[in-house]
């Protein structure tokens, strides 16, 4: 099933307090394609397939379901680097929910903001929290799946 994904991205200029309060989900996530994006990821107990098409604030996006023998034999064919992060789920104005993405292992420094909208002009004139960090949403470098391929480079510093 398609959906248009419109979301906007943000580092972390500080870490909200009480993150034990919200829904934490582990992912692992590992990329079969980079362009296009061809992902698979482990949310907790559920595996999904996704192709995502072109675009930075809004792109097309399918989600097939995977069992985990499917997952288990698909994360070995992935290409770079394999990402393991904690998504905490933190409830914003207007219905909006926060997803604050702390990484792990290698990437452990990296900590991104996600916030999906509903249409681009929601998008346009959302105003962040006072936490949220510089928008890299139109930085190609801040997405998964050139994180996967590049890893942290020499530009984060």
């Amino acid at each position: 099933m398609e959906n248009i994904e419109i979301e906007r991205k943000f580092l972390v200029k500080e870490m909200p307090d009480n993150l034990d309060n919200y829904e934490r989900v582990e992912m692992t996530q590992g990329y079969l394609n980079t362009n296009p994006v061809v992902r698979i990821r482990k949310e907790n107990d559920d595996y999904v397939l996704t192709y995502k098409g072109s675009g930075l604030l809004s792109r097309s996006e399918y989600n097939l379901p995977l069992d985990e023998e499917s997952f288990n034999h698909l994360i070995k064919k992935c290409d770079g680097i394999i990402i393991s992060k904690s998504r905490y789920k933190i409830p914003l104005k207007n219905n909006l929910i926060a997803e604050l993405d702390i990484f792990k292992g290698d990437l452990d420094s990296l900590k991104l903001v996600e916030v999906e909208f509903n249409s681009v002009e929601e998008a346009d004139n959302f105003t962040p929290p006072e936490w949220f960090g510089e928008d890299v949403t139109t930085d190609g470098r801040y997405h998964n799946s050139y994180i996967s391929k590049y890893g942290l480079l020499k530009w984060r510093y």
